[in-house]
């Protein structure tokens, strides 16, 4: 039963994401809530919030939160597990409110409302477009005919979805409506709210290409609503940002920037119409001067809130419940929406549906398996080993032309993050080379490309029993800034101390090694090579060591008389071979460095040499860039943000130096076999001195 209006709502949140931060933001602000649970499938996710927001009781399921006693459950989840979650908090007792689309089908959203209605329990859907201010003030000025009658309703939306971490595959990337189902619900209810009941709706769908992962991101869709046709662009690839509303009527037209959230009212004006345009475009822009700066200064000092529909809808709902009132969109509101989106889902999901399916084709055995073998060190390896005559099975996020053209290239398209196409592509592999990493982006690219990527890559050898699996690991293991400059770095030498001060990558690729190294302890069959900077034709463009590529220029930080630890792309090439065909090399890691020594200076003389003006150099004195680091860390701090440049960092940009190659040379046999100067040579041209 609702809780008297003299005490205080229990609430319990299901769901630790993005949206969960906005709704535990408005509920903490209300007198009469007290939020006394909070649970996700990730616990490290989930205990971060609850102490972010003070939330005693956390747990991994919604039944872990039973002993809270709730009154109410936020549900804010992927859509896929709405309607089970949903169900089983009403059977609790509780009243529930679901973030939009209220559940992935028509028949999910029937059960939900029926267990509403035989427990007597309120069931809420977000609908937070409609509680943007924004968003209200053109409903507003719509209801009191201050356009005129409403013809037509435009919707422009941009978006970016946090790369896939790694795991069984979310709903971003197996659905092929996932886009659709989570913004085009917003797009249509508001078109509904404008123009009326939407009677038809169609929809184009189209893929770019550009996120493997997200299989439409192109979407267009024209609502027949009862007072006129609503249109929705959703795009996943245009720059910059836009989230917009245009709402056009007999006597004038709406824009509603949410970014802004400005709201601008273009009205016919007395007089020639080509003065009323300048008038109304003129009044606009300078309104525009004031309301621009004064919400940047509202949000600063907090008045504005950020995301602010979703969080009014979280307050709306928990007010609806403690008056004893329905909620401002109920369960029939997401039903409605439901129907429309069915119909409309059904063929980009049977595509994508297949296209995952095709991945799983059977395949006949093969010699070798690479991953990362679009990148410059795998291609590489490909070559190399087709050269030798062998059968070679590679995994890559898209697929490749020269691949695809050699019939005894087999190819998996997948994502070293999935542990299923992981799996496919071990399974009939004889060698496994591991080359795959995450070389870019942020820290969930890097935790799905490396550390699920060598935890997948593990448990499938194990599974297949691989001959062999080469691992490539990095030089970025080693501890760079506690280095002495004397120092020999053996394969023994100690790790980073603190990796999660020189970043993602280095967290990850550390991590990614220690799991292949206790693989190792427990019996599998594998070889750790740590190469070092890899260079070669098609990497001219890659920065050295202690260099930093920033704003189209290229930064030099510190003493350029220091050595650098090359390696040519072939000579890693060889190690790789010899690696998985030596028998004294299982079990073994291995430092694959060139000794014979290059300065950075003269790697930078070569490049620009090269490369000529589209190389911007530019050399920083060491303590000129501590400053700057130092001055990053106290805004960090400051901010309570994160900071992409740290005095330890600076630190750590010294290039390794002083390598033992003699595991590499007496366990392998390897040497290189072309060498830094000849390398160097081929990559950016014989030196003239």
């Amino acid at each position: 039963m609702t809780s008297p209006a003299s005490t205080k709502l229990r609430v319990a949140v299901v769901g630790a994401g993005y949206v969960a931060t906005h709704h535990l933001s408005a509920l903490s602000r209300l007198d009469f809530v007290e939020i006394v649970g909070l649970c996700d499938s990730n616990p490290q996710a989930a205990q971060a919030l609850a102490q972010r927001f003070s939330i005693g009781a956390v747990g991994a399921r919604l039944a872990d939160l039973a002993q809270t006693r709730p009154d109410m459950v936020y549900v804010l989840t992927p859509p896929a597990s709405h309607a089970a979650l949903a169900i089983e908090a009403m059977e609790m007792g509780c009243h529930v409110l679901v973030e939009k689309p209220i559940a992935d089908s028509v028949a999910e959203c029937e059960a939900m409302l029926a267990k509403a209605k035989a427990t007597g329990r309120r069931l809420g859907v977000n609908h937070s477009d409609l509680f943007d201010p924004v968003v209200m003030r053109a409903l507003d000025a719509v209801r009191s005919g201050r356009i005129g009658e409403v013809r037509s309703v435009d919707i422009v939306r941009n978006s970016e979805y946090p790369p896939y971490a790694g795991g069984p595959l979310p709903g971003m990337v197996a659905q092929g409506s996932y886009p659709f189902r989570d913004l085009g619900v917003h797009g249509l209810y508001t078109i509904e709210a404008f123009l009326g009941t939407i009677g038809r709706v169609d929809v184009q769908y189209q893929s770019s290409g550009n996120d493997p992962n997200l299989a439409f991101d192109e979407w267009q869709a024209q609502a027949h609503g009862e007072r006129g046709i609503g249109r929705l662009l959703l795009s996943w690839n245009a720059r910059p940002m836009e989230n917009r509303l245009i709402v056009r009527g007999t006597r004038g037209i709406i824009e509603a920037d949410r970014f802004t959230q400005i709201c601008r009212i273009h009205r016919v004006l007395p007089g020639p119409k080509f003065i009323g345009i300048l008038l109304n475009t003129f009044f606009s822009a300078a309104k525009d001067v004031f309301r621009i700066p004064l919400n940047v200064l509202r949000f600063a000092t907090g008045r504005l809130k950020p995301s602010p529909g979703i969080q009014l809808g979280a307050e709306a709902f928990a007010r609806a419940v403690r008056a004893g009132e329905e909620p401002p969109f109920g369960a029939e509101d997401g039903l409605r929406i439901a129907r429309m989106l069915d119909p409309l889902c059904a063929a980009p999901d049977r595509e994508r549906t297949q296209e995952l399916a095709a991945r799983y084709a059977a395949l006949p055995p093969a010699d070798a398996l690479v991953t990362g073998a679009a990148g410059f060190l795998g291609r590489a390896l490909v070559s190399a080993l087709r050269a030798r005559g062998l059968t070679v099975r590679v995994l890559v996020r898209r697929p490749v032309k020269a691949y695809r053209e050699d019939p005894d290239i087999q190819c998996v398209i997948g994502d070293l993050g999935d542990p299923q196409i992981v799996d496919h592509a071990v399974a009939g592999a004889g060698t496994v080379y591991h080359v795959g990493a995450a070389m870019r982006g942020g820290p969930r690219d890097f935790e799905a490309g490396t550390t699920w990527g060598t935890r997948n890559v593990i448990a499938a050898c194990r599974r297949h029993g691989s001959r062999r699996l080469v691992y490539v690991s990095s030089m970025s293991v080693y501890d760079h800034a506690g280095r002495g400059k004397h120092e020999v770095l053996t394969e023994n030498y100690r790790f980073e101390p603190y990796p999660q001060w020189r970043g993602a990558y280095t967290q990850t690729k550390l991590t990614a090694e220690q799991e292949v190294s206790a693989a190792i302890a427990k019996g599998l069959p594998a070889v750790i090579l740590r190469p070092g900077q890899i260079f070669g034709p098609g990497a001219e463009q890659v920065t050295p060591n202690g260099t930093i590529a920033l704003a189209g220029r290229w930064l030099a930080i510190g003493d350029g008389r220091q050595p650098l630890p090359l390696i040519y792309r072939d000579d890693v090439v060889d190690a790789l071979i010899l690696a998985s065909e030596s028998p004294d090399a299982v079990g073994g890691i291995f430092n694959v460095v060139d000794t014979d020594s290059v300065s950075r200076d003269e790697y930078l003389r070569r490049c620009k040499r090269r490369l000529g003006t589209d190389l911007r150099l530019l050399r920083v004195p060491g303590w000129i860039f501590m400053g700057l680091a130092l001055g990053v860390e106290v805004l960090g701090k400051l901010l309570k943000r994160d900071v992409p440049l740290t005095r330890y960092r600076v630190r750590s940009l010294r290039p390794l130096s002083n390598f033992d190659t003699s595991a590499a040379r007496q366990r392998l046999g390897w040497t290189p076999r072309i060498g830094v100067r000849a390398g160097l040579d081929r990559t950016f041209g014989a030196n003239e001195g």
